[in-house]
């Protein structure tokens, strides 16, 4: 028996998902200008929809506008969705559906660095400071997020918000006079499908990226190597280091 959850006044009970085998289809006539087709998408797609929206419900924000604003992107998605990239719609449709809600926010949001990015940076900071003197070397982004106890990436965007607070960020809510943005979400893991969202995200962002900057990335992020040590390697400064990593993460959290 189906758990009644209701979202938005949609009792989720009673939705239905459409078989991937038939989602195509679906599409292709929906883009030969077949309406029936085109709403019996959106209907077997609304799930999606719901569960990218949690990702910023509870905030402050209406969540029928929020709601109203992801099947916008959901109609985007079907209307734009191009075969030749030969992924799932769901795939496609996420990152459609998370930007329009992401347009949305920052018209409606003032743009601000949060207090929890700047507690947690100014953590690895201090934390950063003594690993240097115990050790005689910079830690890697993983280690100081093990001695933290918190995810890579938190730490990697707290830095990064101290240095440009505002141009890598989207807000995603207001709430209280305390704006929240989207990568505070991205190291949330308590939920199988929101990791799964957020993984997306990243990965979505990661896509757009040149073969140069997904190196720089892949080096300080995933290998840990400092600034210095790319621009030894690469034969550039640190600086043009310092500005190629900071494009590179605009990109990736920043669609617009």
């Amino acid at each position: 028996m189906r758990t009644k959850v209701e979202i938005t006044g949609i009792n989720t009970s009673e939705l239905t998902v459409i078989p991937s085998e038939q989602v195509m289809e679906l599409i292709r006539r929906s883009q030969e200008g077949d309406y029936e087709a085109r709403d019996e998408l959106v209907h077997g797609n609304i799930k999606l929809v719901l569960s990218v929206i949690k990702k910023f419900n509870n905030r402050g924000e209406n969540v029928d506008d929020l709601f109203q604003v992801g099947a916008m992107g959901l109609l985007k998605a079907i209307d734009n969705f191009d075969f030749s990239h030969n992924v799932k719609f769901s795939t496609y449709a996420v990152p459609m559906i998370i930007g329009e809600i992401r347009r949305y926010l920052r018209d409606n949001s003032k743009i601000r660095v949060s207090r929890s990015l700047k507690d947690t940076a100014y953590k690895a900071l201090q934390f950063k400071e003594k690993f240097v003197g115990e050790h005689f070397r910079e830690p890697t982004v993983e280690e100081i997020a093990t001695g933290l106890g918190l995810d890579s990436l938190d730490i990697v965007i707290a830095l990064e918000a101290i240095q440009e607070p505002v141009s890598i960020f989207t807000p995603i809510f207001n709430n209280g006079g305390d704006e929240i943005f989207l990568i505070d979400q991205i190291a949330d893991t308590t939920n199988s499908e929101e990791k799964k969202l957020n993984q997306m995200i990243i990965e979505e962002g990661i896509a757009r990226l040149n073969d140069r900057l997904k190196n720089i990335i892949y080096d300080r992020y995933y290998l840990g190597k400092t600034q210095m040590e790319i621009a030894e390697e690469i034969g550039i400064s640190q600086a043009q280091v310092s500005r190629l990593e900071k494009s590179a993460l605009k990109i990736i959290f920043d669609k617009e």
